[in-house]
């Protein structure tokens, strides 16, 4: 069974999010983009929305440069918020990369499956398989995003980075980045009440 996890992921960067997506149903994974995250305001302010919403789990490499982005994550974020996974020290090279890493160990990326579920487990990570999760909390879709006229229309765009700063999100996020984001944050139908509740605002003050 795929297991779910409760709490958001923050990872170093989309090859470590490739390979827990591939392990887990339907995470929610955010990228520090390595050391971007030290000068990424926006999407440190993400990271913290998630994390008092629904914890998250701080999962980056076993390296020096792993356990930097950790400390600077933990110094940012209130312990009771955050949980710790960490990889072992195994050393190897990724397939897609020419050579090994600086210190020569795997990363999250190259860790086999049943190690990173171990990890997780170990972390206190909310795990559950499907079967005993119940009945799934209703998505946001990308139907819902047009409808809504985040997505696929001329102002589209725009309607995406008001309504993300109203909502204290960062403004680069993708159509399908704040559909992530709405879904991690608030579900469905929290998402839709609120969209159409800021919807009559906007026209009232029309």
């Amino acid at each position: 069974m795929t297991p779910r996890v409760r709490e958001a992921i923050v990872v170093e960067g989309r090859c470590d999010k490739a390979k827990l997506s591939s392990i887990l149903e339907d995470p929610v994974i955010v990228e520090t983009g390595g050391f971007q995250i030290f000068k990424d305001q926006e999407r440190m302010e993400l990271i913290r929305q998630l994390a008092a919403q629904r914890g998250v789990i701080i999962f980056t490499d076993s390296d020096g440069a792993g356990f930097l982005i950790r400390s600077r994550l933990s110094q940012c974020l209130p312990p009771s918020q955050v949980k710790h996974a960490y990889i072992p020290d195994i050393y190897g090279k990724e397939r897609r990369k020419a050579k090994p890493s600086k210190e020569g160990k795997l990363g999250v990326e190259g860790m086999p499956a049943d190690i990173l579920l171990d990890c997780l487990r170990r972390a206190g990570a909310g795990l559950c398989a499907r079967e005993n999760s119940g009945t799934p909390e209703e998505k946001l879709t990308k139907a819902d995003m047009a409808e809504l006229g985040l997505s696929g229309g001329a102002d589209s765009a725009a309607r995406r980075r008001a309504l993300q700063k109203r909502l204290g999100l960062p403004e680069r996020l993708s159509s399908n980045g704040l559909l992530q984001a709405l879904n991690a944050l608030y579900g469905r139908r929290q998402a839709i009440a609120l969209l159409t509740q800021m919807s009559q605002e906007d026209n009232q003050e029309a």
